[in-house]
């Protein structure tokens, strides 16, 4: 890894591109410091205290701790993530925009700028709750003016953050919302590891919790240890279908009659699924917690909370239902199918055309559960460990989707890396 980074940094196009992607990832830290007018610092501390304990933990963890300090970037990638997700439904449910998708790279870039308005909409709606609940919980002494002020801030802010994060897509490394969220979640962690230590330092400082810390330290490392090998074996892991291509005769040359395969990743998805699922899941209690004053919203907080049962089942068929949804939409069986027949491949035993197409169709729906199932533990196992502890863990309980989310940023962009160093490595006949 450190050798990867070493000869990158030798090459001068991708070392701008990494030094571009570190001027961005600054760029979003100082802005997520950044203090909007009107808002009380002495009542945030109050505001990290409650968020502590509620799906505000979460949000907090995503934004990079701008959530919980009600700063500039304090909406984060949410509203962006949410637009993503709602253009993509639409993609398949409008005939308009399916065409649009199929236009190559100008319908691509006229549904890029209907996500940006939506966007943009999402962010003044998701404003104007957040802006009002700071002023019910008190947390701002601002009037009439001062609202729009803070909305208007917030909605800037929000799209900021799309426009930084499209500009690594544009001229930096890795994916853009990726690579915000891994600076985000890099920037929590000496939160969290702190958060860690204090539960584990009460439980060490009576004489008979002296070895329920010291084995609380033992499972917490080895659990991280497990955890990240079993992401980058998941990571890596592929199933390889074999295709056979027929020999044809091209004048007085033989082409063809070698055997290669189709390799199908076991996480094709990436981390998307979860960025999905958990913006999705989220979204109840976000909207209830504007309304404190509310018995139904109330309510409703308290059910999708994420210390409960009902959110975490919601989570883990949310989190398999966006991973089939991710790969119908980057994956096409019948595209794949109609390549291999033009290019005289077929996989042994299948015939071409139709049956091919099923049985990539087969496999692909197979080797997704077992990666989507994976994932979904990963993710779901602290937070029941969390309700079992009844509450002991709760800083800890988002730190499976972390921990995804870091190795599976890592992992892409260092591919990514690998990717356009061989690229520009390559010596032709002509070298």
């Amino acid at each position: 890894m450190f050798q990867t980074l070493k000869n990158a940094w030798k090459t001068p196009e991708i070392k701008s591109k990494l030094l571009f992607t570190l001027m961005i990832i600054v760029l979003y830290r100082l802005g997520a410091n950044l203090p909007v007018p009107y808002v009380s610092a002495d009542a945030l501390s109050i505001f990290e205290r409650v968020s502590a304990g509620s799906i505000f933990t979460f949000l907090n963890m995503l934004s990079g701790d701008a959530f919980g300090k009600a700063t500039l970037f304090a909406l984060g990638v949410n509203p962006y993530i949410t637009s993503s997700i709602v253009m993509q439904l639409l993609t398949i449910a409008i005939p308009a925009l399916e065409r649009l998708s199929k236009e190559g790279e100008e319908g691509k870039k006229k549904i890029n700028t209907i996500t940006r308005y939506v966007t943009v909409g999402l962010a003044l709606i998701t404003s104007y709750g957040y802006a009002m609940y700071l002023k019910s919980a008190g947390m701002t002494y601002a009037g009439t003016f001062g609202l729009i002020v803070m909305i208007a801030c917030y909605c800037a802010g929000s799209s900021l953050v799309m426009w930084l994060a499209e500009k690594i897509n544009e001229n930096g490394l890795g994916n853009g919302i990726s690579m915000i969220l891994f600076a985000n979640i890099i920037a929590r962690g000496p939160a969290m590891v702190g958060s860690m230590w204090s539960m584990i330092s009460t439980r060490l400082g009576s004489v008979s919790g002296v070895a329920i810390g010291v084995l609380l330290v033992v499972l917490s490392l080895a659990l991280t240890l497990a955890i990240v090998i079993v992401i980058i074996w998941m990571n890596d892991s592929e199933r390889r279908i074999p295709v056979q291509y027929a020999k044809r005769v091209v004048g007085r040359k033989m082409y063809g009659g070698q055997g290669t395969n189709l390799p199908l990743k076991l996480n094709m998805t990436g981390v998307m699924p979860i960025i999905f699922a958990s913006s999705i899941v989220s979204i109840p209690a976000t909207i209830g917690s504007f309304f404190p004053n509310s018995k139904f919203w109330t309510s409703v907080t308290e059910v999708f909370n994420y210390d409960t049962w009902l959110y975490i089942i919601v989570e883990f068929l949310l989190l398999i239902a966006f991973a089939y949804f991710y790969v119908a939409i980057s994956f096409n069986p019948v595209e794949v199918s109609n390549n291999l027949k033009k290019q005289g491949g077929a996989i042994p035993g299948i015939r071409p055309g139709k049956p091919t197409s099923d049985y990539i169709s087969k496999v692909l729906n197979r080797i997704t559960l077992i990666g989507a199932i994976i994932l979904s533990f990963i993710c779901i196992f602290p937070m029941c460990i969390n309700i079992i502890a009844g509450g002991q863990f709760a800083s800890l309980a988002f730190g499976g989707s972390s921990v995804i989310i870091v190795i599976g940023v890592a992992l892409e962009t260092f591919r990514d890396i690998e990717a356009q160093m061989s690229l520009r490595n390559y010596k032709g006949f002509l070298d």
